[in-house]
């Protein structure tokens, strides 16, 4: 309460207080106040220069700014002044209890205080606008296309910079009743189709798309709509990171990849999935990877009692605990340094900390590295996925979700095969176990470590080329939000056992992804920027497929999630290959390896020879042996660009 600012607000108050009663008093007596009403005037004065301003502080009148004074302020201050003006008019009855006492005077008193307090705030609000904060000639000349709630917030937020980063000079909307009207004192300029024409005229330099449900072919009609227009287009986040109506001027982004892909926003049921979250013990593997690290996030904000990271890299562990302890102060955050691979120490872990729902991301995902380390690979992404699984099946895990993966469908590489090897064994302990084992099964996701977006701004930030392996490579994508809470949704509908696939929309050429991200940093393909095919790298296929033939697919109660009919597996000759596996793994006998790995994982077609002389090498088999040049059925593919 004892700051400067609050005790000028507190006095400023306490003068209103005693000037609302005054003009209550003259109001009620003609400006001419009877010497008889003298002592009732006094008393009244004595008793609401005590009792208002105590009411105000106690119930927390000064912990607002009023600098952003609004409507909801408003309300706060009719509560106050109301509470206020009530024990006032009690204390003055009780301390007059046989003299009679012209009410009209405290209706007077309380509509006047309101409206010179609500006046008080509101003149400040608009002088500090007004004077304070000059808009005209800071930042560069912007258009916000949108003149609906979301452009309305984004323009009053930079309003209240005192060094605003934009100098808004209109709005565009396709509304023609909004054209030619003010909103904010800003004119509607016109349409979007106008959109070239206005920059020109107005001289615009930066462009800031005010729609947070826009999709993907709505930002991409407005980019080409301003080609060699050179301005900077800038984006909202989406509509489910304003959920809570709040908007910041540090959260005006430039327009990404994840922007032009547009999916539609993912609609969790919340309770569902706090019902097996809310109040438990979770763990994460790979906790400091992009993946884990985004689930670890996804988790907190459903404020499980324990939130156990674990990972091998202790940076990335660090870094995401640190993020996590300033975000999430109540939820309890312990970071475990361990490797899957470590079984005793896997097992240890499960027993001192007992989570009760784990999430499994730890894994090896980069495919060429994954060639070039077979033996790593299966070590890692089959023998940890084992570790893990038989650690919550000894200590009674409820829930268990691993992350799998659209290259483990007819893998081609040895990291698909890896992970399909480790989806056969998970669904097979499933069958004799109390603890809920859920595979989810994705594509490739936008950001990730491992993606190709990363390298193809590196490449474009050097000046090019960038590489594309094929011109007829097609994948599928989603961002890295998306994934997480769709896995985090699945994990609350499995009931064992299940493969369930996330709808990855429809797939995407490379070559269109590295042409829109090249324009996307305001250069020319082929011009700026050369787009050199380099061939396919060991293990890479030419599309990516989400089923495996006898694997029927089902809906769900959710519309982006499918589950795939279950598959009897028997655990027996399973762990029999396993042990052969795990034998060759260790002695790194690569030939040895390949051939358990096609036993345990007969779809398992490598689409690479390995030469005895050097087992970590590979000879290229005859092009005519590689996947055909077109996607399976009638897949449509999604040009990034018409």
């Amino acid at each position: 309460m004892f700051t400067r600012r609050r005790l000028i607000v507190f006095i400023s108050d306490s003068l209103l207080i005693f000037l609302a009663l005054c003009l209550a008093f003259l109001l009620r007596f003609d400006f001419t106040i009877p010497s008889q009403q003298l002592e009732l005037f006094f008393e009244c004065l004595l008793v609401v220069m005590i009792v208002k301003p105590l009411v105000f502080i106690v119930t927390g009148f000064y912990n607002s700014l009023w600098r952003y004074a609004s409507v909801q302020d408003a309300v706060e201050i009719l509560k106050g002044v109301t509470l206020s003006s009530v024990l006032a008019v009690a204390a003055v009855f009780f301390l007059r209890q046989f003299t009679p006492i012209p009410r009209s005077i405290f209706v007077l008193d309380w509509i006047l205080l309101f409206a010179l307090l609500a006046a008080s705030r509101l003149v400040w609000r608009f002088w500090r606008e007004t004077y304070v904060i000059s808009r005209s000639g800071e930042g560069p000349r912007t258009l916000i296309i949108g003149a609906g709630e979301a452009g309305s917030l984004l323009f009053k937020e930079i309003s209240r910079q005192p060094h605003s980063a934009y100098n808004v000079c209109g709005f565009v909307d396709d509304d023609p009743d909004k054209k030619g009207m003010k909103l904010h004192g800003i004119p509607v300029l016109g349409a979007i189709k106008q959109l070239k024409s206005l920059i020109i005229a107005n001289e615009i330099e930066d462009v800031i798309i005010a729609m947070p449900s826009a999709d993907g072919k709505t930002i991409r009609q407005i980019m080409d709509l301003c080609k060699n227009a050179n301005v900077t287009f800038k984006t909202l986040p989406s509509i489910g990171e304003l959920i809570d109506g709040t908007l910041t001027v540090s959260q005006i982004k430039n327009v990404e990849i994840e922007d032009l892909l547009g999916r539609e926003p993912v609609v969790l049921d919340r309770d569902l999935i706090g019902g097996y979250l809310t109040g438990k013990r979770v763990l994460v593997t790979g906790a400091g990877g992009s993946i884990g690290s985004e689930i670890c996030r996804q988790v907190a904000l459903f404020g499980p009692v324990k939130l156990i990271l674990l990972d091998q890299a202790e940076t990335p562990l660090y870094e995401i605990e640190k993020e996590l302890l300033a975000k999430f102060p109540a939820v309890r955050i312990l970071p475990l340094m361990a490797d899957v691979r470590d079984r005793d120490k896997i097992m240890l872990e499960f027993e001192e900390y007992a989570p009760e729902v784990v999430f499994h991301a730890a894994a090896y995902k980069h495919v060429p590295m994954m060639e070039y380390n077979p033996a790593q690979a299966v070590m890692n992404n089959i023998f940890g996925s084992i570790n893990i699984a038989d650690a919550a099946h000894k200590f009674k895990v409820s829930n268990l979700v691993m992350i799998s993966t659209d290259k483990a469908v007819n893998p081609t590489n040895v990291m698909g095969a890896t992970k399909r090897a480790a989806e056969i064994y998970i669904q097979a302990l499933s069958r004799g176990s109390n603890t809920k084992f859920t595979t989810v099964r994705f594509g490739n996701v936008l950001g990730s470590s491992g993606s190709v977006i990363p390298l193809f701004k590196e490449q474009i930030a050097n000046g090019g080329p960038v590489t594309v392996t094929d011109k007829r490579v097609i994948r599928y994508f989603m961002t890295i939000s998306e994934a997480t809470q769709l896995v985090l949704q699945a994990g609350s509908m499995g009931t064992g056992s299940e493969i369930l696939v996330l709808d990855m929309g429809d797939p995407v050429r490379i070559l269109d992804l590295a042409e829109e991200l090249i324009r996307l940093s305001g250069l020319t393909p082929y011009e700026d920027i050369d787009i050199a095919v380099t061939g396919l790298r060991p293990g890479e296929k030419l599309f990516e497929e989400l089923l495996i033939d006898g694997e029927g697919i089902l809906p769900t109660a959710h519309k982006k999630i499918k589950v795939l009919a279950a598959v009897h597996i028997e655990m027996a000759p399973v762990k029999e290959e396993l042990a052969r596996l795990h034998e060759v793994a260790q002695s790194n006998s690569i030939d040895e390896l390949m051939e358990s790995l096609k036993r345990l994982v007969p779809e398992f077609k490598p689409a690479y020879s390995f030469l005895g002389e050097a087992p970590h090498t590979f000879q290229r088999v005859r092009p005519d042996l590689f996947p055909p040049a077109a996607a399976p059925g009638s897949a449509k593919v999604l040009p990034l660009r018409k």
